[in-house]
């Protein structure tokens, strides 16, 4: 499979490792690193799911 063809999240896992990689951080910073990202964009999800599902039908429109 080439890359052009993968699939978005892919793609951004490939450019993230790359720019880790390139930048010689180490394994341990870009874990601990990656971790507060990702508990960051499941805390965006979650609000945005909260807050889409206060919305009254009227807000919606």
């Amino acid at each position: 499979m080439s890359l052009d063809s993968a699939p978005d999240h892919i793609k951004l896992a490939v450019d993230l490792i790359a720019l880790l990689e390139e930048n010689n951080i180490p394994n341990d910073t870009a874990i601990a690193a990656l971790k507060i990202v990702l508990n960051d964009y499941q805390q965006k999800k979650a609000n945005s799911a909260d807050t889409s599902a206060t919305q009254s039908p009227s807000a919606l429109d």
